[in-house]
């Protein structure tokens, strides 16, 4: 589908690719991973045609269809959320504009029985069955269903785009893609500005009902739930494997240990070679054996081990300076702005040395806490900050708070104070900015680098409580793991604000929950949050049915809460679609069970367990039998709701 062939782009004399092919097919779904810096953003742009490489081809169908979303991007702000989501379903628009004049035209002409009026009857039926197929009738219902997906209530569709911050307009442009459907999808840094609910929900909308997929992101769950392809891009070069991105760390291990070997096998075989020339070069007896080694050395093929960027982040907090039992206290903390309550009656205690999550869909109060704490808005309530507390704030934009004309070197040096000023090269070293690096503008460098940046300025003097408002947005894995061992060795306390399941998973040991203008403490980790959820999430679901149904002269179906003729068939037909998409799912994963079983045959013999082809056949059907079990449990489930809501009302 799109083809690109011997792709390579400098900067400053620099190949960041060098003479890069590889295709994209159909229905791919692509995840690009590789360290900040290494080119992931610019081949987005490059396919997506706003980005010229400096030599190679991109080919692609003339009618391909492609939809991006950059990491930052200008906004449009002249139209409602709804007005806004609706330009995604233009077409339709410009079909139905053609239809009513040409209806208007058939009111006026007299003309029955000419060749021109046949051919306006025609061109009209025609087009009316191209916006019938193009979905007129229920775009509405498209549209609100994925702007609801994407975190976004009844209440905000008729509210000017200009009153949400930047976080929810680049949701609106995701939602507007999305309708779309484009063939093919590039999607950079997706759920930076998503909170966990919305996460997930593009994560099933992305792995149903999306085309082919690009997609950078260091949400490691995310990717591996969306893709099934994985091109890491290291030094210029391309890795490419058929695998999720779990697998692929496994299988690029595994091959990396195999290059090891059979390189260091042939480099013995080569010196046992040369020895045996140097040792009989001039010996007459052996001069065949000599020259026969002499040809097979020629034609050895030389074995490469792919190199490796190893160039590491090496990140360590400063040891904490002892603070009170108790940093962050609170009694009946609120917030309001105007008639607009963010949370209130909010009862925190931060014991020294918790790590602890603030999690909740944007816009509920969670970075308006943060604020409360470092004092820079008003509140009601009482907040006491513990004694000998030295706070250390990272805020979720603070790279875009960087001065862009400032070199990476200068950016430290009017921050540093006393002693660290020797010391800012080889802090800047320790953080990837080493050599060269140091003088590069901040304007030239990519987010990832940018938030590493600003991280260094967090390191500049020693604090015990660290406040951490998104830090995970723009790092790559790599350094994104070092933080959260670096967190995870500090001996202070921190509070950290992420919607990166993998990033708190085992980090953190309590959860405040914001939502619904309340906060709500929830003991364990991340995940022991969001299965406590679901479980609460469905009781609250069956606890409304019931309400519904008995509530005084109201009823879901109506008066005498019985279902009409017209219900009871619909309700019949969800159910029995359900059950073939089970009975479908059920001999997919009996056909799947099966091919693993022949596949697993076939690595343990010794042939098989030396092909990486097998492995990663492997790892795919694995993938697959994943999912069709994760879909056939979510039909079974559906489908009980649905037999024991039917059975209540009928």
């Amino acid at each position: 589908m799109i083809s690109v062939e011997g792709l390579t782009v400098e900067f400053g004399g620099n190949p960041l690719f060098d003479d890069i092919t590889y295709v994209v097919n159909k229905k791919d779904r692509i995840a690009l991973v590789g360290k900040n810096g290494a080119g992931k953003s610019t081949m987005l742009k490059i396919i997506a045609g706003l980005q010229q490489p400096s030599s190679g081809v991109v080919n692609y169908p003339k009618d391909l269809s492609i939809g991006y979303l950059p990491q930052q991007m200008q906004l449009a702000d002249s139209r409602t959320v709804m007005h806004e989501a609706e330009q995604a379903f233009a077409h339709i628009f410009e079909m139905q504009s053609r239809i009513d004049s040409m209806n208007a035209e058939l009111l006026v002409r007299t003309d029955y029985d000419s060749d021109d009026y046949q051919d306006l009857i025609e061109r009209l039926t025609n087009a009316t069955e191209q916006l019938h197929l193009m979905g007129a009738g229920n775009y509405q219902a498209e549209i609100e269903k994925t702007l609801m997906g994407l975190g976004f209530s009844r209440n905000d569709f008729d509210r000017p785009t200009s009153e949400f911050s930047g976080g929810w307009r680049m949701r609106i442009e995701l939602a507007k893609l999305l309708l779309q459907r484009p063939d093919v999808l590039l999607l950079d840094e997706p759920t930076n500005h998503l909170d966990i609910e919305s996460i997930q929900w593009l994560e099933n909308f992305l792995s149903t009902r999306a085309n082919a997929v690009m997609l950078v992101s260091h949400d490691r769950a995310f990717i591996d739930a969306v893709t099934t392809r994985t091109i890491e891009i290291s030094l210029g070069k391309i890795y490419d494997y058929r695998v999720n991105y779990s697998r692929y760390v496994q299988l690029r291990a595994e091959r990396l240990e195999q290059q090891q070997r059979a390189y260091e096998n042939q480099q013995k075989q080569i010196q046992d070679t040369e020895a045996f020339i140097d040792r009989f070069r001039y010996k007459a007896t052996k001069a065949v054996q000599v020259q026969s080694r002499i040809k097979q050395l020629d034609k050895i093929e030389r074995i490469e081990v792919d190199e490796m960027d190893n160039s590491r982040l090496n990140l360590k907090f400063p040891p904490a300076p002892r603070s009170g039992d108790y940093p962050v206290i609170t009694e009946g903390l609120g917030k309001s702005y105007g008639d607009h309550t963010v949370f209130s009656g909010a009862d925190i205690t931060i014991k020294r040395g918790e790590k602890v999550a603030l999690v909740g869909k944007n816009g509920e109060g969670k970075s308006t806490f943060v604020k409360c704490i470092m004092g820079e808005i008003d509140f009601s309530g009482h907040l006491k900050i513990g004694h000998n507390v030295k706070i250390g704030y990272f805020a979720q934009n603070q790279a875009q708070l960087l001065n862009e004309d400032l070199t990476v070197f200068d950016t430290i040096d009017r921050v540093a104070v006393g002693d660290i000023r020797t010391k800012i090269r080889d802090i800047l070293g320790a953080f990837m900015f080493g050599g060269e690096a140091s003088d590069k503008k901040v304007k030239v460098l990519s987010g990832g680098e940018k938030t590493r940046l600003s991280m260094i300025r967090l390191l500049l003097e020693p604090v015990n409580l660290l406040i951490l408002d998104e830090p995970t947005n723009h790092l790559d894995m790599r350094t994104k793991d070092i933080l959260k061992q670096a967190i995870k060795d500090f001996d202070g306390t921190v509070i950290v604000v992420s919607h990166d399941r993998e990033f708190l998973d085992g980090l953190v040991t309590k959860v405040y929950e914001f939502g619904g203008g309340v906060i709500k403490e929830h003991l364990g980790g991340i995940y022991d949050f969001l299965q406590k959820k679901k479980i609460n999430n469905l009781r609250e679901i069956e606890k409304n049915i019931s309400v519904a149904k008995h509530k005084e002269g109201e009823s879901i179906v109506g008066k005498d809460n019985k279902l009409t003729y017209e219900e009871r068939k619909e309700q019949q037909r969800q159910i029995k679609r359900l059950e073939r998409s089970i009975e479908e799912n059920e001999n997919r994963i009996e056909i799947l069970e099966n091919k693993i079983k022949e596949l697993e045959e076939k690595l343990s013999t010794p042939e098989g367990a030396s092909d990486t082809r097998l492995y990663e056949e492997h790892g795919m059907m694995k993938k697959e039998l994943d999912e069709a079990m994760n879909l056939w449990t979510s039909f079974t489930i559906e489908l009980e709701e649905k037999r024991s809501l039917n059975e209540n009302l009928n």
